[in-house]
């Protein structure tokens, strides 16, 4: 079979959606691999590495003329003539865009959006919104210790003693957790909020102190607890009481790592203006959730912006900031949910009796495969 690999054309996109690590493991398979030239450069892969693990250099044509193309991002409107009917698309494609989808059914193409995939044990190994927030955790406290302009550790100096950073994260998903982790190497001091009480074990064993909100209610505690892994919108009476806790350690705080994030949804406000301006002047913001509108409401997607002496990071693709890393891991996602839906022989098929292929179908014979 033949297997394209396109450089993504999405601003700002760096990722590519094979290794030298996996095109080895699809040519021993007995599939030729075409990979478009330059499509791993920004993520520090050469057209000779590729080459080098089996891979043919093509320009974008004979990428996009594959049987099966492998993904970072959905086809773009300027791309889709470039899609041929009857071949397979695997990648982020985004299954709440509807004109996407459309655009990928109109194309005739059979597409799979891997961030679709249920959360599910079986389905770990090509779980990319894990892989994927694990980096965006990591690079959010980077950008903010480069942008708050003091010590994160506490340091005890002849000149007197630095206190440590007090460090505030809330939403405690995979992104959050790898958040915590990171500030603690570099020696902050880690308070973590979340909707789901499950997490507070994991919290407090990173070294963190959780800020836990009581449930009153037994339709709260039902929220809280979320489905599939991911949280559900909260009653309105917790989240007052939320607002209240988390004002508080957010005025205290000197970094701020906001996470949350509902699929499909709108991301919820979580750090309010005055919330904001209640924070001391150099503090620093990091909105993991800006290209959803932000978990606070001074953000800008895809800009850094001062307010009231904070500085607010809307970063809206922190994994493209670790390219080389964000590809692997992305790679190998990708190279697993393979398995599922190449057969023995070589060829592509749909298993209907596969829930993750199943969740992870968005179009196929003209039609989108989702509602």
């Amino acid at each position: 079979m033949l297997i394209g690999v396109p450089a993504e054309t999405l601003t700002g996109e760096t990722r590519v959606a094979a290794t030298p690590e996996t095109v080895k493991k699809l040519k021993a398979q007995g599939h030729t691999i075409r990979v478009q030239s330059g499509a791993g450069t920004a993520a520090s892969i050469t057209d000779e590495g590729f080459a080098a693990a089996g891979a043919e250099i093509v320009d974008a044509a004979a990428a996009w003329g594959c049987d099966l193309l492998l993904k970072v991002r959905a086809p773009s409107e300027a791309e889709s003539p470039l899609l041929r009917a009857g071949s397979t698309v695997v990648g982020m494609l985004n299954p709440f865009d509807a004109e996407g989808l459309q655009r990928l059914a109109a194309a005739g193409v059979t597409a799979y959006a891997l961030e679709a995939a249920p959360r599910t044990t079986r389905a770990q190994s090509m779980d990319v919104l894990s892989s994927q927030a694990n980096v965006a955790g990591y690079k959010a406290v980077m950008i903010a210790a480069d942008r708050y302009q003091r010590f994160f550790p506490m340091l005890m100096t002849a000149a007197g003693t630095v206190k440590a950073a007090r460090v505030v994260i809330l939403g405690v998903g995979v992104a959050g957790l790898q958040a915590i982790a990171t500030a603690k190497r570099l020696g902050a001091v880690i308070e973590a909020s979340d909707v789901r009480p499950s997490v507070k074990e994991q919290v407090e064993s990173l070294g963190a102190k959780f800020i836990d909100v009581p449930y009153e209610t037994a339709e709260e505690r039902e929220a809280a607890e979320g489905v599939g892994g991911y949280a559900r919108p909260m009653p309105q009476s917790w989240l007052d009481r939320q607002k209240l806790e988390v004002a508080k350690r957010v005025a205290q705080a000197d970094v701020v790592i906001t996470t949350a994030l509902i699929p499909g949804r709108a991301a919820p406000v979580l750090v309010t203006q005055e919330m904001v301006e209640a924070m001391k002047p150099g503090s620093v913001i990091v909105d993991l959730a800006a290209a959803q509108g932000g978990n606070c409401p001074l953000t800008q997607a895809g800009r850094t912006v001062v307010h009231h002496g904070v500085t607010l990071v809307g970063q809206t693709n922190l994994p493209a900031l670790v390219a080389a890393d964000a590809s692997a891991l992305y790679a190998r996602n990708v190279l697993d949910f393979l398995k599922l839906v190449i057969d023995k022989d070589g060829a592509l098929h749909i298993d209907r009796e596969d829930d993750i292929v199943v969740a992870c179908l968005v179009a196929h014979e003209g039609k989108i495969a989702r509602t």
